[in-house]
């Protein structure tokens, strides 16, 4: 499965494998990132992994989009889907 994130083009750290000194430059910063992308993306225990990985996408897409700023940029990566667990 492919995952996206949305992160600032200032900040150096990957979100994917660097995530604690990604987050604490993001917040030292006064972006806010996750914040932000919690606010505008429409997640839902509701919706299944897949719904909500492409709901937060749009919501990244919609970010990128609007931002004036033009500080924010997606970075993706391919993640292995956790084998299903069965009992």
């Amino acid at each position: 499965m492919e995952m996206c994130m949305l992160t600032t083009t200032d900040n150096p750290y990957d979100p994917f494998t660097q995530y604690e000194a990604w987050y604490r430059f993001d917040e030292d910063n006064g972006y806010h990132s996750c914040a932000f992308l919690a606010r505008i993306a429409r997640t839902s225990d509701q919706l299944s992994d897949k719904e909500n990985q492409e709901e937060i996408e749009r919501a990244i897409n919609d970010i990128i989009k609007y931002d004036p700023l033009g500080i924010y940029k997606k970075v993706k990566k391919i993640v292995q889907s956790e084998p299903a667990v069965t009992a």
